[in-house]
């Protein structure tokens, strides 16, 4: 082998340690947090005004922009509620989670009362006023906080199987079954999920799962085989063309502009399927509209982005000693991934149409800020983990050392310049 050669693997080999370095650094997880959910966030507002502007102006006098306002409006909101989230410490998030329980669940149960509000064939929001809202949201973020203080305080005794099922599942279950009273069957599917993941991570052995798992599938069949709707949603996903005039037309619609896009896209804002073939264009169906206007190529970016996410989260949660963080974070995991994945999957007509939107892209302020603060306080735990404190703590001082010295130096120079001619 020449030398040429050999200085060359030499290099190659060079750059793949120092990007391996890189990677295994204490801050890695915290900047790629931040930067995946900054990223997921612009494609969404991005997507959510493109996907919105011909029903904006159907809809509200001609107003393009009559959506995406009131998203950028959320956000707005959202990004402050989760800085204070990521700044909170963790005894304060533990005293939280109790009181956050009782107020999803006195939501949940104001549904069901004359403030309760049916869309789209689910009563699962809550009108007070000018305010509407979704209950179900804010629930999956209590639960995720409450199970996660209650599975950690009782850390010593997780041992043993009845100590990781009580009280978790028990109220899981309730308040599952008051999710499933609002015929909301998605958001119950994903409040299931939250806690399996937790109690997974907690100890739960295998074969509970897979019983669990058949438990909520036959349930999930049973349910669905209740209401003409959802059954026909059941019976018509694998094959929405066959009835594209009638239950498959979202379906086919959300088939039809992902074929359109290819590999690179129509551009954005090209879409055709949101000038009304496709419902909830900028809603449950934006991953459609993003793989019309961006192609394969957008499609694959967005879900690299989650898949960045779901590896920070994992890192997280095998490198942290405090089990409240490491339940909490593998809660937020879970959540967002599966409610990822269901809604793609309705996208590519591999599951059925259950409503669920995209995290952090699609229109929905009820689920845009407790995604935010969700991944605020994930955020935090990653900069609060020992290593990730020490190294910012150590640019810091280093910043504050340069501006010093560099201030210094520049006094010195001024000296000098004035007097020392």
């Amino acid at each position: 082998m020449s030398l040429v050669s050999s200085s060359r693997l030499l290099d190659q080999s060079g750059r793949i340690q120092r990007v391996k370095r890189s990677f295994q650094g204490p801050l890695t997880v915290y900047y790629v947090l931040i930067s995946v959910t900054c990223m997921l966030l612009a494609i969404g507002l991005m997507m959510v005004l493109s996907a919105s502007s011909v029903y904006s102006y159907r809809n509200f006098d001609h107003d393009s922009y009559q959506v995406f306002t009131k998203q950028l409006t959320w956000v707005i909101i959202g990004l402050p509620t989760a800085f204070i989230a990521s700044r909170m410490p963790h005894k304060y998030l533990r005293r939280l989670a109790w009181p956050a329980l009782a107020v999803a669940l006195l939501l949940l149960v104001l549904v069901q009362t004359s403030l309760g509000h049916t869309v789209n064939g689910n009563r699962n929001w809550l009108r007070i006023g000018p305010v509407q809202l979704q209950p179900s949201e804010i629930a999956k973020l209590a639960i995720v906080l409450w199970s996660a203080a209650v599975l950690s305080k009782k850390e010593k005794m997780l041992d043993q199987t009845r100590h990781i099922f009580v009280p978790v599942l028990p109220v899981v279950l309730i308040v599952t079954a008051l999710v499933l009273l609002g015929h909301d069957l998605g958001t119950a599917v994903v409040v299931i999920a939250i806690a399996l993941g937790v109690l997974w991570v907690a100890g739960l052995p295998m074969w509970w799962f897979g019983t669990a798992i058949l438990v909520a599938s036959v349930a999930a069949w049973g349910l669905a085989a209740s209401s003409e709707e959802r059954r026909t949603r059941m019976t018509t996903f694998l094959s929405p063309f066959d009835h594209f005039a009638e239950e498959g037309w979202q379906a086919g619609n959300g088939l039809l502009g992902m074929s359109n896009g290819g590999l690179f896209g129509r551009g954005l804002s090209a879409s055709q399927q949101k000038w009304g073939n496709l419902p909830e264009a900028h809603t449950d169906f934006i991953f459609a509209v993003i793989g019309e206007e961006w192609g394969l190529i957008g499609t694959l970016l967005v879900l690299s982005l989650f898949a960045a996410l779901l590896w920070a989260c994992v890192q997280l949660a095998l490198t942290t000693e405090e089990p409240f963080v490491r339940y909490a974070t593998a809660g937020v995991a879970v959540w967002l991934m599966v409610q990822m994945m269901i809604n793609v999957g309705m996208v590519l007509a591999l599951l059925p149409v259950i409503g669920l939107p995209l995290p952090l892209v699609s229109y929905g302020g009820s689920a845009l800020v407790p995604t935010l603060v969700a991944l605020g306080l994930v955020i935090g735990f990653a900069r609060n983990e020992p290593e990730a404190k020490a190294a910012l703590s150590d640019k810091r001082l280093g910043k504050r050392q340069g501006s010093s010295v560099g201030g210094s130096v520049g006094a010195l120079t001024r000296w000098r310049g004035r007097f020392g001619r």
